[in-house]
């Protein structure tokens, strides 16, 4: 039923200032993060590490960045302003959100990257991932990014999947270690950051 709904339904990417104007509000909706959306993307950042990493990243390490990451995490993180942000809401209720900006450690300064890109559970396979990767996509573009860089664990298929279904190419690796353990990243790259997503 939900995933019929959202398949009716026509969406608006209305950041703040708005992508489009005089638009009344939808059902599915992506927009600028604000504030008061702490708490909402605590929430689907909560969900949805611990549905995608349990049995990846060591479990008292994924607890303590989960916890880390509290509503009062967020509000500071969307204060400081150092990453763009937007959410997705379904009925006005943060569902997923993605951040992005300037690429970390890059000597290309056009390159953009998007760094974290989240859905609840429920919302996963029905096409909002892309819809919010296409808003981070053309927020990069009016800042002036010309390529893309995005990084996702190796053990993470479904990331490494989502990625390559939408032309990513996978450029480099590099370790992330959690403890005693060692993890793969997998550096996904889009030569044109413009160039229409698959």
């Amino acid at each position: 039923m939900l995933g019929r709904a959202l398949r009716e339904v026509t969406l608006d990417f209305m950041p703040r200032p708005a992508y489009s104007q005089g638009m009344a509000k939808k059902l599915v909706e992506i927009r600028e993060a604000t504030r008061s959306d702490a708490g909402g993307i605590a929430r689907v950042h909560d969900e949805a590490w611990r549905a995608t990493y349990q049995g990846i990243i060591p479990h008292l390490h994924l607890e303590r960045m989960i916890v880390r990451r509290s509503p009062t995490w967020w509000a500071r993180s969307l204060s400081r302003r150092r990453s763009r942000m937007l959410v997705l809401t379904f009925n006005g209720i943060v569902q997923g959100y993605t951040s992005f900006g300037a690429a970390r450690n890059q000597r290309r300064s056009k390159t953009g990257e998007i760094f974290e890109l989240y859905l609840a559970p429920t919302f996963q396979g029905l096409g909002l991932g892309k819809k919010l990767f296409i808003a981070a996509r053309q927020a990069l573009t009016r800042q002036g990014s010309r390529s893309l860089l995005v990084w996702a664990l190796a053990d993470n298929e479904g990331a490494c999947d989502f990625y390559s279904r939408l032309g990513g190419r996978r450029c480099a690796t590099s370790a992330e270690t959690y403890g005693d353990v060692s993890l793969s990243r997998v550096a996904f790259y889009w030569e044109s950051v413009d160039r229409p997503t698959r």
